[in-house]
């Protein structure tokens, strides 16, 4: 069986060296300002592309909306 991983409550399958990049990559999603938590931790910008997730992870992935 598959290994898994949720993100935004939406089960997906794991990949071997899956990061947060990929994970992106693999949900469409391309806003550019977001918020990534992975088991309740904060995870920078600038560490979406080394970040490896594990199996089983729970992500969250917040969009900012800004204005005026």
């Amino acid at each position: 069986m598959k290994k898994k991983i949720t993100v935004n409550k939406q089960e997906i399958d794991w990949e071997e060296n899956m990061t947060i990049t990929r994970i992106l990559e693999v949900m469409n999603y391309t806003f550019k300002m977001l918020v990534v938590k992975v088991d309740g931790k904060l995870i920078k910008k600038q560490d979406y592309d080394r970040f490896v997730v594990s199996a089983h992870a729970d992500v969250k992935v917040i969009h900012l909306i800004s204005g005026g």
